[in-house]
C-alpha cells in the first residue's frame, strides 16, 4: 500500500468535529491583521484580551525561582502529590482560613489550575454523569467535562435588568435558583463554582454560597470551587464555600493558582485543597495518569514565595494596586456614560457597548457573521481604535448568548501606564456615541 492511498486516520471524534476557531484564535488572528491595517498602521495595538500579565512577577518570586534552579535535586521529579515544601506552605496559608489543622492529605499540587479541574473531573466522572456549570463560564470547563464522558448542564447567572442603562454591581447578577433546582437529578455528580468570577467580576456572597452549599449537601453533589482569583477581591471579605459548614466542606474541592497569585501564568502551578481526603485522592490519582508530577523548581519557588509574601503583606498590597487599576480604567467609561459591571473581584471587567454606533455597512469577515454581535463589536474596536477585548458570548451557549451580545471583556492585568494609554485610545469612542 502506498502512502497516498492509505486509509485516512480517524481521530478522536471530540477533536475532529468542525466547531470552527475558538475565541482566542479568532481574536489573536484578527488583532495581528488589524495591527498593520487602516488606522492602526504604525501605532501600538493595545491588548486587553487574554488574561496574561504585561509585567513580571514580583522580584521575590523571581529570586526564589532562580534559587530553586541552583539546587540539583529540585530539577528532578517531584512526588506526584507535590513537593512537601509547597504542601506545607499551603497548609500554613490555609489553616487560619479553614479554622482546622489541615494535613498533607488535604492538599495536592497540579500543573496549573486547569489541570487541577480536569483531574477533579477525571477522578469523579463516569460516562453520563452530569456537571452543572453556571453561565457565563470559563470556556475550558466544557471540554474538561465532555472529554471525561460527562454531560454539561447549563444554569444561567441572570444579568441585571439595567445592564444597558447604568453601572451595575456583581450582586445584581443572580443565579437562576429555580432552574438550578430543576437541573439537579440522580445523574448530577458535581457543580463548578467560580468566585471571584471570570468574566463578570462577581464575588458570591455568603448567603448565595450557603444556599448553594446546602443544596449540594441535600443532593450529595460535589462542589468544584474555582477560586484562582482568591487574592483579588475588592469587597470587605471573601467567603470560601468550603468553610461554611463541615457538611459542605466534605463535598468541596477548592482550586487555587500560583499563576494568578504571583503574576506568573506560565509557571503552571496550581493546587486543590479539600477537607475530604478520599475525594481529593481521586483527583490526585487522575493527575498521576495525566502528567505524573508538576514542575519541581517552580513548586519550590511558589513554596518559598508564599512565605515571602506573608512577610511583606504582598496580597493585600496587590489588591490595593488593582483597585487603583480599576479606577484608572473605568474613568473613561464614566466620562462617556458607557455602563459596566463594577468588578468585585478578579482582574476582568464587562463593559456595555450598546450605545456605540458602529456604521451599519461596516464589513466583517465571513466567519464572524454567525457569531454573537459582540464578536463584531470586538472586531470593529480592534480595527478602528487598536484596542483588543474578548467577546463574552463565547462563555455562553448559542441559545443564551443574547444576554451578553453588547458586552466586551477587558483584562486589567497590565501595568498602569499600559492602562492609561488604553484609556486615551478609548476616548476616541466619543466620536461614535
Amino acid at each position: 500500500m502506498t502512502l497516498s492511498n492509505r486509509p485516512k486516520i480517524v481521530a478522536n471524534k471530540y477533536f475532529s468535529r468542525d466547531t470552527g476557531k475558538d475565541v482566542w484564535t479568532l481574536t489573536n488572528e484578527a488583532a495581528a491583521k488589524a495591527s498593520t491595517n487602516g488606522p492602526n498602521t504604525g501605532r501600538e495595538m493595545l491588548n486587553l484580551g487574554q488574561g496574561f500579565f504585561s509585567y513580571a512577577p514580583p522580584s521575590f518570586a523571581i529570586k526564589e525561582a532562580k534559587n530553586a534552579l541552583d539546587i540539583a535535586l529540585v530539577n528532578q521529579y517531584s512526588p506526584t502529590r507535590g513537593r512537601a515544601s509547597l504542601i506545607n506552605s499551603l497548609i500554613d496559608f490555609y489553616n487560619p482560613i479553614y479554622s482546622t489543622e489541615l494535613k498533607p492529605a488535604n492538599v495536592s499540587i497540579f500543573t496549573g489550575a486547569n489541570e487541577a479541574i480536569l483531574s477533579c473531573l477525571t477522578g469523579l466522572l463516569n460516562q453520563g454523569d452530569e456537571v452543572i456549570v453556571f453561565e457565563p463560564f470559563f470556556d475550558q470547563y466544557i471540554p474538561n467535562i465532555e472529554m471525561c464522558g460527562g454531560k454539561v448542564v447549563y444554569v444561567p447567572i441572570n444579568p441585571p435588568k439595567a445592564l444597558n442603562d447604568r453601572v451595575t454591581k456583581g450582586t445584581e447578577w443572580e443565579i437562576d435558583w429555580d432552574i438550578l433546582e430543576r437541573s439537579i437529578n440522580e445523574k448530577t455528580k458535581a457543580i463548578i463554582l467560580n468566585t471571584p468570577h471570570n468574566p463578570i467580576g462577581k464575588v458570591f456572597t455568603r448567603e448565595e454560597l450557603l444556599r448553594l452549599g446546602n443544596l449540594c449537601v441535600k443532593h450529595n453533589v460535589v462542589i468544584i470551587s474555582d477560586e484562582v482569583y482568591e487574592h483579588l477581591y475588592f469587597t470587605d471579605s471573601f467567603t470560601r464555600i468550603a468553610t461554611l459548614s463541615p457538611e459542605i466542606g466534605q463535598l468541596t474541592l477548592t482550586v487555587g493558582s500560583a499563576g494568578k497569585s504571583f503574576a506568573a501564568t506560565g509557571w503552571r502551578i496550581g493546587w486543590t485543597v479539600s477537607l475530604n481526603e478520599e475525594l481529593l485522592g481521586y483527583a490526585a490519582k487522575a493527575h498521576t495518569r495525566i502528567c505524573f508530577s508538576s514542575p519541581s523548581p517552580l513548586q519550590e519557588a511558589v513554596a518559598n514565595g508564599l512565605t515571602d509574601a506573608s512577610k511583606i503583606n504582598y496580597f493585600n498590597n496587590m489588591r490595593q494596586e488593582y483597585i487603583h487599576k480599576y479606577e484608572i480604567f473605568t474613568k473613561v467609561f464614566d466620562e462617556l456614560n458607557l455602563p459596566y459591571t463594577a468588578a468585585e473581584g478578579s482582574y476582568f471587567i464587562l463593559v456595555n457597548f450598546a450605545k456605540v454606533k458602529i456604521p451599519e455597512d461596516y464589513v466583517y469577515p465571513e466567519e464572524l457573521l454567525q457569531k454573537g454581535k459582540d464578536f463584531r463589536i470586538s472586531y470593529w474596536l480592534m480595527n478602528e481604535l487598536g484596542v483588543v477585548a474578548i467577546p463574552p458570548t463565547e462563555f455562553y451557549i448559542k441559545e443564551h448568548e443574547k444576554a451578553a451580545e453588547n458586552l466586551l471583556r477587558f483584562a486589567l492585568c497590565k501595568d498602569d501606564e499600559y492602562l492609561e494609554k488604553t484609556v486615551e485610545r478609548l476616548r476616541l469612542l466619543k466620536e461614535y456615541l
